[in-house]
């Protein structure tokens, strides 16, 4: 599985949509610093995702999203690829005895197949919105983690690059 956290919150950047011919857009703007986080973990193998609203990226959240990610599936070996954030290697981590850590290499986001799913997110669900609150925030979120751990075939066909398939 491969693992990140990305922030959402109510500062959007309005993105192009569709008008007719004639008529241009109407998109909502914002600059309010509101943010949480989500948590997010993806196998490129079968599609299936495990996803943690948070409201911070450290090690604490980390550890709660470890942990929830272990008893979710407590009688697998999961190899939990991860990038090098500072909460990612924590000495304050405890790693669940079902998961074991690996780092990315430094600077790749592109190797991470879940930074796509965060894009997938990002114009599917919070596309040209502006929030009026951070619970808005929170209910836009649990839509995104359903729409896409109810479709493990368009998340397959997001995340399986072709290095990862090759390695299966």
């Amino acid at each position: 599985m491969f693992a990140d956290e990305a922030r959402f919150g109510r500062m959007n950047r309005p993105r192009p949509c569709w008008a007719p011919i004639g008529i241009r857009p109407q998109v909502a703007s914002q600059l309010i610093r509101e943010y949480v986080y989500l948590y997010g973990a993806v196998s490129p193998k079968d599609g299936t995702c495990v996803y943690l609203i948070m409201p911070a990226p450290d090690t604490e959240c980390f550890q709660i999203f470890l942990t929830t990610l272990a008893k979710k599936y407590p009688r697998q070996l999961i190899l939990l690829f991860v990038d090098g954030a500072g909460n990612h290697h924590s000495d304050e981590l405890k790693v669940p005895p079902n998961i074991m850590l690996h780092l990315l290499p430094p600077y790749s986001p592109e190797l991470n197949p879940q930074e796509n799913l965060w894009d997938e997110i990002r114009e599917k669900i919070f596309k040209n919105y502006a929030l009026k609150s951070i619970d808005d925030v929170y209910a836009k979120l649990e839509e995104a983690a359903l729409y896409i751990e109810r479709n493990p075939a368009i998340v397959k066909s997001i995340t399986s690059f072709p290095y990862i398939v090759r390695s299966l």
